[in-house]
């Protein structure tokens, strides 16, 4: 999938969140965490030890759920060009 322009950009932009140190808005990290669960076809469950974080994830996900993996990368992307032009 390495040969994907759409999974290089997807990947560039996981590196870009993940070096990220400015807190981000919590409705903003839920979203990019159900895009990239489904981007990266990982259904399992939310794996907080608070309910109440499990509750929101699964909610988030339930919201991108007919999403398709492509659509899921796109999102995510465009997630953090968003940010990166704030």
């Amino acid at each position: 999938m390495s040969n994907d322009p759409l999974y290089d950009e997807f990947q560039e932009a996981v590196d870009y969140i993940n070096s990220y140190t400015d807190p981000l808005p919590a409705d903003f990290l839920l979203k990019l965490y159900a895009y990239y669960k489904i981007a990266n076809k990982n259904y399992d469950n939310p794996g907080s030890k608070t309910p109440l974080i499990n509750a929101f994830k699964a909610n988030a996900l339930i919201q991108a759920q007919n999403l398709n993996r492509q659509e899921a990368m796109k999102n995510y992307v465009a997630l953090v060009e968003e940010l990166k032009r704030k």
